[in-house]
């Protein structure tokens, strides 16, 4: 049972419908976030370091993210501190948000008259989703599917992102089913920890996937649009007009232009041997079993 609506104003705005990006790693949420910050009257964060904490937090440890009110108004408050618009503000931004925002001073990336709606697209905020949504009943998610061969490949070539699969991160203090990591119990600890970082990697998609699909089946079509990354490659064109209808606000493509946009099929170059069976095995058997081709 849902929350009774709460009414949250940030810079004197109320929050209604907010906006959230939801993906596994490497997987076009940045790109999103990017074209959402240039739609007219969007504030969009990406990464702020008070959400952050919170996120990881969820991730880490599943069950704080089920203790009822509590993980809500923590949630609820970390965005509330996230989107207020005051200067040197974006100077807690991390460099893609505030690179995407066009910053160059010490002032926000908005005009707190311009806002008539907010939003965020933080890294592995996919894990707190369950939480958003009583914290926003209201709530938009548009979440992003990409071919796990190529997440892998671009996880692999990412140093943050290869931080997470250290052998400590299984600690005996891990809770279990951990879908951050993609490990469902405490017997597959020390399989993980001696498994190649490639397979590490696909564990990760694969659960991340799970998660999106499960939200694909509980959230009604008004609330949740999900978008495969091939085709907002693609087609953005295509792609961003059936977001702009979702959320009733024009979305310009310019943002997933240029060089930086993560291409598809880069795992056919990156990834060898043993780690690319591996990885397109995991990635295959997923696909096809929540329904998409994979070529």
């Amino acid at each position: 049972m849902r929350p009774p609506p709460h009414i949250l104003v940030v810079n004197g705005i109320k929050v209604r419908r907010p906006v959230f990006v939801l993906a596994a790693p490497h997987s076009g949420a940045d790109l999103l976030a990017r074209a959402l910050k240039r739609s007219p009257g969007f504030h969009v964060t990406m990464g702020r370091a008070a959400v952050a904490h919170v996120v990881y937090a969820f991730a880490r440890r599943p069950s704080i993210a089920g203790r009822g009110m509590g993980a809500t108004r923590v949630l609820r408050d970390a965005m509330a501190e996230s989107w207020q618009i005051v200067p040197g503000a974006c100077e807690e931004c991390p460099a893609p948000c505030r690179e995407a925002g066009g910053v160059t001073g010490a002032g926000p990336c908005v005009a707190s008259g311009s806002v008539v709606r907010f939003g965020d697209a933080s890294p592995d905020l996919l894990y707190s989703a369950s939480v958003l949504l009583q914290a926003f009943p209201d709530a938009r998610f548009v979440q992003l599917i990409r071919d796990g061969r190529d997440v892998a490949a671009d996880m692999l070539a990412d140093p943050a992102s290869l931080t997470w699969f250290k052998p400590a991160m299984l600690s005996d203090e891990t809770e279990f089913p951990n879908p951050f990591l993609g490990v469902n119990s405490g017997e597959h600890r020390e399989r993980w920890k001696a498994m190649p970082t490639a397979g590490k990697c696909a564990l990760r998609w694969r659960s991340a996937v799970r998660l999106s699909a499960s939200l694909h089946q509980e959230l009604p079509r008004e609330q949740l649009l999900t978008l495969r990354y091939e085709d907002l490659a693609s087609s953005p064109a295509e792609a961003l007009e059936g977001l702009s209808g979702f959320l009733e606000t024009r979305v310009p493509k310019i943002a997933l232009l240029g060089r930086n946009v993560p291409k598809v099929g880069v795992w056919r170059t990156r990834l060898r041997g043993q780690d690319a069976e591996l990885v397109a095995k995991v990635a295959r058997e997923e696909l096809t079993r929540l329904g998409y081709a994979s070529s």
